[in-house]
C-alpha cells in the first residue's frame, strides 16, 4: 500500500477518463473506506447514488444537454464510466440526537437546534476520503458541483425530498494522456502553512 503522504500529495483532481469499467467490488471498496470517515453520533447520514456505464448518460442527459456539448472544455469527463452523487441526510442525524444517550443535547429538535451541518460536514469528510481512496486505487476522481437542473436529475433518479445534493463525483481510470490540460486554478500557489496556521490565537 503507498504511504498516506504520497496519497495526499499525488492525488489530483481528474478531467479526463478512459471509458474502462471500473470494478464494482472495488466501487464497493471505496465506499467501504469513506464510510470510515468521521460521524456524529457514528449517524453515518449520507448515501451514494451511483451510475455506472451507459447509465451515466441519465446525469449528462439532464444536467449537460447535447446542445451544450461542443463547447464543453473537458470533453472526456464525459467517458468517465462512473458518475457518483453523494446526498447528506439531516434527518437522520435529528433523529439520532433524539435517542435516549444524545437527547440530553437539545439537537433531536430539528435542524435549527445544530450550531453546523453535521450532515454536510460528515458526508464532505466521507468524499475525501473517497477521492484519497480512488488515488490510492490507481483512479482517477473528479468531485464537482451540480448547477444546473438538479430538481430534474432528483425526479429521474427518484430521490426523496430532504437529502441535500453535494455535487458529482465522476470516478474511473485516467485517460493515457490525462493530466496534459490542468484545471484553470492549477497554476495557482499552494498555500504555506505559516499562511494557514493562527498560533495561540489570530
Amino acid at each position: 500500500m503507498t504511504e498516506f503522504a504520497d496519497v495526499v500529495r499525488a492525488r489530483r483532481m481528474t478531467r479526463e477518463f478512459s471509458p474502462a469499467p471500473v470494478d464494482r467490488g472495488v466501487i464497493d471498496e471505496l465506499v467501504d473506506l469513506a464510510s470510515r470517515s468521521p460521524s456524529a453520533g457514528k449517524v453515518q447520514g449520507w448515501h451514494l447514488v451511483v451510475l455506472e456505464g451507459d447509465a451515466t448518460a441519465r446525469f449528462w442527459d439532464i444536467t449537460l444537454p447535447a446542445d451544450r456539448r461542443a463547447t464543453f472544455r473537458w470533453q472526456r469527463l464525459l467517458d468517465a464510466p462512473v458518475i457518483a452523487l453523494p446526498f447528506a441526510d439531516a434527518g437522520a442525524y435529528v433523529d439520532r440526537y433524539a435517542e435516549p444517550d444524545k437527547a440530553a443535547t437539545g439537537l433531536g429538535e430539528g435542524q435549527d437546534a445544530w450550531p453546523a451541518p453535521y450532515w454536510t460536514i460528515d458526508t464532505s469528510m466521507a468524499v475525501m476520503t473517497l477521492l484519497l481512496a480512488a488515488e490510492d486505487a490507481g483512479l482517477g476522481a473528479l468531485f464537482f458541483g451540480v448547477f444546473r437542473e438538479e430538481d430534474r436529475l432528483r425526479a429521474e433518479l427518484a430521490v426523496p425530498d430532504g437529502l441535500e445534493l453535494l455535487g458529482a463525483i465522476a470516478l474511473g481510470h485516467r485517460a493515457d494522456d490525462a493530466g496534459s490540460a490542468p484545471g484553470r486554478s492549477a497554476a495557482r500557489t499552494r498555500r504555506s502553512p505559516d499562511q494557514i496556521i493562527h498560533r495561540d490565537g489570530w
